[in-house]
């Protein structure tokens, strides 16, 4: 791992599959580096979604590493292309990175060279206080009472993110708790202010001394598109 002059972001973009499709083709076009795509799912009740009029809960999380400045650009053209201000159409941020490994930092630097001399078209940016990602990671199945907690403390929504543990069954038997192979990962932003409410409100309803045996932590963003202010 190495941690030089580059300032890194991951890009999260999370929204329906279709434009998930639109979004991948505005990657390629651009040659974005280190793109990735994972399958999702909105948490939003079977009434709301009726209310809303939206069709699906399956959502698209793509993750992109990129620098700093190619970062706020793809923002941009996201925004533009996607119509991201409209409602329901997704959200999308930036998240800083302190370190990446020296194979990434060469992809993104050479990104970075091929787009210097480029036209650089600056978004709103938000304070970088102002909202924060939540990540409540918990046995599968345990999803919707993290959600059930979260909105009791305000919060408005997230998406589930299924994954498998890879942890050393021996370090977490120390630690006095046994993780389930299948786990949920909800991703939830929320304003800055109220982060500490959601969070203690997810821990005490599914923490890991609950049968959720739940982790919760945030994480930083820097720009944000898709939120009404």
């Amino acid at each position: 791992m190495t941690e030089k002059k580059i300032l890194a972001r991951i890009l999260f973009l999370i929204c329906n599959p279709k434009l998930a499709e639109r979004a991948t083709k505005l990657y390629a076009d651009d040659s974005v580096p280190l793109h990735y795509r994972i399958s999702a799912c909105g948490t939003a009740s079977s009434e709301m979604r009726d209310i809303l009029g939206l069709d699906s809960m399956e959502k698209a999380a793509l993750l992109s590493v990129l620098p700093r400045d190619i970062a706020k650009e793809t923002l941009t053209k996201l925004r533009r292309s996607l119509k991201m201000d409209t409602t329901n159409s997704g959200i999308a941020f930036t998240i800083p990175i302190t370190a990446v490994s020296k194979l990434a930092l060469r992809i993104m630097e050479s990104a970075a060279a091929e787009a210097e001399n480029s036209d650089r078209r600056r978004i709103q940016r938000m304070s970088n206080n102002k909202y924060e990602m939540i990540a409540a990671i918990v046995n599968q199945g345990y999803s919707e009472n993290v959600m059930v907690a979260a909105r009791a403390a305000g919060a408005s929504g997230g998406t589930v993110i299924h994954s498998r543990s890879v942890g050393n069954e021996a370090i977490s038997g120390a630690w006095g708790f046994a993780v389930e192979d299948e786990r949920e990962i909800v991703l939830i932003v929320a304003e800055s202010e109220n982060k500490l409410n959601i969070m203690q409100a997810i821990s005490d309803a599914c923490g890991i001394k609950s049968d959720a045996k739940g982790v919760v932590v945030s994480l930083p963003i820097e720009d944000v598109i898709g939120i009404a202010d």
